[in-house]
């Protein structure tokens, strides 16, 4: 990925002090409430982090940070076999220090907490929980690291870290605790700890059938399904949360409940899309199974028009022609506008065979043939369709698809430690600036269609403007929309079409953390471009929702951007079940009045 680039899937830099609005509190507002760091006389002695360790297992952990063999010599063995070693998104996974991102700008930089329990069963995770309210602790919760907003890890906390926990189990018919009366269904239990690659792998590959999860292979179970959870595919199969029958998860009075529509239905509601590491931690999901189609598969395509005047007309002919054919359960993922005129497709499909995919573009890449004067194609379209049941298959992959995948090649790695090559532009990233906007169907009517063309060329003389048609529900089937509705998201991804993302940052900045310093400069202007590039796209939706797991992390009026109408219903859920805020991530529920690192709350 070149430094100026679309992101899809240390202490140099100050942590800003960022907090939403206060919303009202009782005549007790200056009541405050601090956790405790290491440095303070009331954190926990050596004998206290045995009874824990003890209680836990034996699996507490001292966290050591991930660049300790590079601290002081970036040039060492150890230190360049790090480094390549981080190239794989599963041995950062397995560090308890790792993320996958590793910070933003002026905003938050990967730091190790203190220790960390590695649970392998809830009792663990009970345990944490327990030891860091009884001593007022920060506590983090960690399962994939996939946080843009640096949620998987914080300095001087507890982590509870449920890599470990990883079992998928596959139901033929599954029925909800305490709803005996509903109908057996199809499902799969997942630990939390999993990745999405292998529960595709044990659902698709192995069970033949679909569960709507996320797009990026190492993504964990429980961190999308708690921000709400988009797959390729989600045009066809709604939202992850819209999946979820029932939830296992430690609140923060240490009790372990079971929540579903049955039972806890409150909290079950919240966990759908509320935002993860609110809540609780989440030990185990199950999640509804559906059929799956013969085909899954997609398409690309790259053309760069010859002037501004082109371009402008290829944005308004594209949507044109989306909005007719193309606006439908079908097709999935993302397009991109660059600022240098260029129109970059790779789109998913499923449903639809080879020649039946190709014919749904013909039309529009016979318009585009039809004027070369305006238009080059640089990548030609191609179409790549194979067995829906091999989609996540690791050796049908190897054999068939070897551009598209990467292996873990450690020792006595698994099989089916994959993940695709578009994830190589996330490991390691540092943010300069990320922006999302819901945008609605109604942009697509003939009388907005202009309009917002216009405003979308604006923001691409800025920087690159991406738009992923699997991240809006408009022209998905009223039963998934209905399940969509029936979560905290924000009811704009109910109408929208697509949601749009615009977003810069450098891979890889491991070595620039190991050896030299960021270039903050760029790093600066960059962020603000895709700033000003935001700001020309609202033109047309000024009050359009973003999605919580993919924003700004300094969003303003955050509350409503991320839940809209929901966010009172949810500081009620918060309020009942974390009434002291045990649990705090950045612009989480009810993180009002708490200080940017989560360890100050004055309310």
């Amino acid at each position: 990925m070149k430094r100026r680039s679309l992101l899809t899937c240390a202490a140099t830099l100050p942590l800003l002090s960022v907090v939403g609005p206060r919303l009202a509190t009782s005549a007790s507002a200056s009541t405050r409430l601090q956790r405790v760091r290491p440095s303070d006389p009331a954190w926990p002695n050596a004998a206290a982090w045995e009874k824990l360790n003890q209680d836990a297992g034996g699996h507490l952990v001292k966290v050591e940070p991930l660049f300790e063999a590079c601290a002081n010599a970036a040039g060492s063995t150890a230190c360049q076999d790090l480094l390549t070693q981080l190239k794989n998104p599963y041995f950062v996974g397995d560090q308890p220090a790792g993320t996958q991102s590793v910070g933003w700008l002026n905003a938050w930089m990967s730091a190790p907490s203190v220790y960390a329990v590695a649970a392998t069963t809830i009792a663990d995770v009970v345990a944490a929980v327990n030891f860091a309210r009884e001593n007022k602790l920060r506590l983090v919760v960690k399962g994939g690291g996939h946080s843009y907003q640096g949620t998987s890890d914080a300095a001087d906390s507890l982590l509870v870290w449920t890599r470990s926990m990883n079992n998928v189990v596959l139901h033929d018919a599954f029925v909800a605790q305490g709803c005996a009366n509903a109908a057996p269904q199809p499902a799969v239990t997942v630990e939390a700890g999993a990745v999405w690659v292998h529960t595709y792998d044990a659902v698709t590959t192995k069970g033949g059938r679909y569960v709507q999860g996320g797009g990026c292979a190492t993504v964990g179970v429980a961190g999308l399904i708690q921000s709400g959870g988009f797959g390729s595919f989600s045009k066809n199969y709604g939202t992850a949360a819209g999946g979820l029958l029932e939830a296992e998860i430690v609140t923060a009075d240490g009790q372990v409940r079971i929540a579903n529509a049955c039972t806890n239905s409150d909290l079950f509601w919240g966990i759908k899309g509320g935002g993860g590491g609110s809540f609780g931690v989440v030990t185990r999901l199950t999640l509804r199974t559906r059929e799956l189609p013969a085909f899954l598969g997609g398409v690309d395509l790259k053309v760069t028009a010859t002037s501004d005047a082109a371009f402008q007309r290829l944005i308004g002919r594209f949507f044109s022609y989306y909005s007719e054919s193309l606006l439908n359960a079908h097709w999935g993922e993302s397009i991109v506008f660059g600022a240098d005129n260029t129109f970059e497709v790779s789109m998913a499909v499923q449903g639809l065979d080879r020649q039946q995919a190709k014919s749904a573009w013909s039309p529009f890449i016979d318009w585009i043939n039809a004027s070369p004067q305006d238009f080059t194609v640089t990548s030609p379209f191609r179409v790549h369709i194979g067995p829906a049941q091999d989609y996540w298959n690791a050796a049908y992959l190897k054999k068939n698809r070897p551009d598209r995948v990467f292996f873990d090649e450690r020792p006595g790695a698994p099989d089916d430690h994959i993940w695709f090559a578009e994830q190589n532009t996330e490991l390691g990233a540092f943010f300069h600036g990320y922006e999302s906007t819901w945008l609605p169907a109604s942009l697509l009517h003939k009388d907005r269609l202009n309009n917002f063309a216009q405003a979308l060329f604006a923001a691409t003389r800025h920087w690159a403007v991406g738009l992923h048609f699997n991240k809006g529900l408009a022209g998905a089937n009223e039963a998934d929309v209905a399940a969509a509705r029936d979560t905290a998201m924000n009811p704009a991804v109910l109408t929208a079409f697509a949601l749009a993302i615009i977003a810069g940052g450098i891979p890889a900045a491991y070595p620039d953390l190991a050896g030299s310093p960021l270039d903050l400069a760029t790093a600066r202007r960059n962020a603000e471009a895709i700033g000003r590039a935001s700001d020309a796209l609202r033109q047309v939706v000024p009050d359009a929702g973003s999605y919580v797991s993919e924003s700004n992390f300094f969003e303003r009026g955050w509350q409503r951007s991320f839940w809209g109408s929901n966010y009172p219903r949810l500081r009620a859920v918060k309020t009942k079940y974390d009434p002291e805020g045990l649990f705090f991530v950045h612009h989480g529920v009810g993180s009002e009045g708490w200080s940017a690192d989560g360890f100050t709350r004055v309310g």
